[in-house]
């Protein structure tokens, strides 16, 4: 079992209490405004959201009063493997440092750290660089399967 803790920076904080999180907020940005999940179901995100082992919330304001404005997600196994996925902070916080800020908290967990993580990203190279993430060697060496959203939805019983 993972503890949830909470870090606090100015006029923000970020939590891992999966019942804080904005499933809406969440939702509307990876389903409207992200490359890698568009037009993902909502149902599709509140299983994801279920299954990872930790869930990062970016908030402004206090725990009362919050607005989520980023997010992230990690897979894991807790001893070799992380898959960090889902990471954005919203279009019109961008820029005040929030995602170095989320990156390092991730990247820091004690149960994470040293652990080999993985990521895909189209355009954030630079970011996750800072943080130890490097391209992938002997690549020839790595297989994937293809996302096949009709199983996965006939798998979780989802009728879209």
């Amino acid at each position: 079992m993972i503890k949830e803790t909470i870090w606090t920076h100015d006029d923000f904080f970020i939590s891992t209490d999966k019942s804080l999180l904005e499933l809406e907020v969440i939702y509307r940005f990876l389903h409207h405004d992200s490359y890698w999940a568009k037009g993902i179901d909502r149902n599709l995100v509140e299983e994801a959201i279920r299954n990872s082992i930790l869930c990062y919330g970016v908030y402004e304001g206090t725990l009362e009063q919050r607005k989520l404005v980023g997010f992230a997600r990690v897979v894991s196994d807790l001893v070799r493997f992380s898959w960090l996925g889902d990471v954005f902070i919203l279009p019109e916080y961008r820029g005040r440092g929030l995602s170095k800020w989320l990156m390092s908290i991730i990247i820091e967990h004690p149960q994470l750290k040293g652990t080999s993580f993985n990521l895909s990203t189209e355009d954030a190279h630079a970011l996750y660089q800072k943080y130890g993430f490097k391209p992938l060697t002997k690549i020839e060496n790595r297989l994937a399967r293809p996302l096949d959203w009709e199983a996965i939805n006939e798998g979780l019983n989802i009728n879209i």
